[in-house]
């Protein structure tokens, strides 16, 4: 087998080779092949030679080496007389290398797919390990520059924002459901912007969206031919943060109901007792902002009387705020079999409890497992009959809405007394699981049904929004499409904003988000 490189194989056709300098990197001289060239302004064809310069192209590296063509390109002069360009150099072709390109056609396209799926450091240090000479912002300039839109109009689109900044900065994602693909980005999540936008693209038919938002408005007034489909996903979501609404609001009740009205600060640990200082404070803030609500003041008024949050003062009025002690997520949660084991089988040191922890690959602090180890202590000391803790809203919805078999005795007996004594929440506990197999099992018909029942319930307020909605809601439960390609073409723009260090403008994230398919 020969072992000779064969230069006429590198070089982009079109061109003839005339010398191969090989170095630390490959220097190939060339010229083209074409006895004549056209004229750019009259197309006329000329052979005329007028001079020659030299042009050169950085091209694909071979074996490891950088190559360089230099190109031998002439000028020609036109043969038309009436024609304004006299002199002019040929082109080289697309497929070689376009007008004032200093790299060919497919040395282009890589360092533009580079561009596309690394952005712009990344992607500068791995050309330098592929050999391609190109930096950051030659990389980005590429990926602008090539960026295309899609040429198909879409009749099917998910609407769903997202944060340039949470909390402060949002823009509007547009995905093509059928197509599974970002047609559009746009700055701002404001109806007027999202508006004009639908207003631009009249052969939408469907529009499918989340629950919130202006998006339901705007395409209303966009396009009142469009279907207007809400996110199932959205709508269980909606659904169980109302329920731990209702059960926020119950919290009161359910102490009472489980004889933990008042609660002992002797029996709690260092962190509990914190937890209980701060929901003192909580209560008092709370009592003076419900003393200037029945006084008449609105909420923003008392908003700037007592120097606290407008959504603070709102979820007091409504009952929101009564939890004594708030849930976080431990990271002794999937550990606590081994634990509850361990102290039945007579280990009570919460030292050695975490040594052992360890050896099963626990990395959290030894004071997580002293803690636990206090509290269990302490339940086990308590006199009989004194009041136990209550859990948090948030743990009493979840353990309201799992089966049965999958609960301890303890947490079964807790439930079942929540239900004997709290009704309401039981019968909002029983809406919640229609609501969900409805959605699972699109039965259109119950819905009309639900809505009645739920609001003459705790979840009211929920029944309330699927009224205005109802519309969206019915046809959620009947059409076919859904945002959950909206909500992972979002997760991927978030991908791409992180690797651009979040600060991509919009139109390079068009062109990552859009050119790459």
């Amino acid at each position: 087998m020969s072992r000779n490189l064969d230069a006429a194989s590198v070089i982009p056709r079109g061109l003839v080779v005339d010398h191969v300098a090989a170095g630390a990197g490959l220097t190939i001289t060339a010229r083209p092949v074409a006895a004549s060239a056209r004229c750019p302004g009259c197309d006329r064809p000329s052979s005329r030679i007028h001079s020659r310069y030299t042009r050169t192209l950085s091209d694909l590296p071979v074996a490891g080496r950088r190559v360089v063509i230099t190109v031998s390109v002439r000028r020609f002069r036109c043969v038309e007389v009436d024609c304004r360009t006299r002199i002019f150099a040929e082109r080289l072709g697309p497929d070689l290398a376009p007008a004032y390109a200093r790299r060919t056609t497919r040395l282009d396209c890589i360092v533009h797919h580079l561009g596309l799926a690394l952005g712009g450091r990344p992607a500068a240090s791995f050309a330098r390990r592929l050999m391609v000479p190109a930096s950051r912002d030659t990389l980005l300039r590429t990926v602008r520059r090539r960026a295309v839109r899609p040429a198909e109009r879409p009749s099917v689109v998910g609407i769903d924002d997202w944060a340039f900044r949470r909390g402060q900065r949002y823009g509007t994602l547009v995905c093509d459901l059928e197509r599974r693909r970002v047609v559009a980005l746009l700055p701002d999540r404001e109806s007027g912007t999202i508006e004009a936008w639908l207003a631009a693209h009249p052969e939408i038919t469907l529009v499918a969206r989340d629950r919130g938002g202006c998006y339901g408005e705007a395409t209303t007034r966009a396009l009142p031919h469009a279907v207007q489909v809400a996110d199932r996903w959205h709508l269980m979501e909606n659904v169980s943060a109302a329920f731990l609404d209702a059960v926020r609001k119950s919290m009161s009740v359910i102490r009472i109901a489980v004889g933990a009205g008042t609660v002992d600060p002797e029996r709690l640990t260092c962190a509990e007792r914190l937890q209980y200082e701060g929901y003192l404070r909580r209560e008092a803030t709370g009592e003076a902002i419900l003393a200037l609500s029945r006084q008449g003041m609105p909420i923003k008024k008392i908003a700037r009387a007592t120097g606290h949050s407008r959504k603070l003062v709102r979820n007091v009025l409504r009952g929101l705020t009564s939890d004594v002690f708030r849930a976080r997520q431990s990271s002794l949660d999937a550990y606590l079999r081994q634990l509850d084991a361990e102290w039945t089988a007579g280990c009570r040191n919460g030292a050695e409890l975490w040594r052992r922890l360890r050896a099963s690959g626990f990395t959290g602090s030894r004071r997580v497992v002293g803690e636990w180890a206090t509290r269990r202590r302490r339940s086990e000391h308590a006199p009989e009959g004194s009041p136990g803790k209550v859990p948090s809203a948030r743990i009493l919805s979840r353990l309201m809405t799992t089966g049965r078999d999958r609960l301890t005795k303890a947490e079964a007996v807790l439930v079942a007394t929540i239900e004997a004594e709290v009704p309401m929440l039981d019968e909002a506990r029983g809406l919640l699981s229609r609501f969900q197999a409805m959605i699972r099992e699109r039965k259109r018909p119950d819905l009309d049904a639900w809505i009645v029942a739920a609001a003459r319930s705790l979840l009211a307020s929920f029944a309330s929004g699927l009224l205005k909605d109802k519309v969206a809601v019915a046809a959620a439960l009947t059409e076919p499409w859904s945002n959950g390609q909206t909500e992972g073409q979002i997760t991927r723009l978030k991908l791409v904003t992180r690797q651009m260090f979040g600060r991509a403008k919009l139109d390079l994230l068009e062109a990552r988000l859009i050119g790459a398919l």
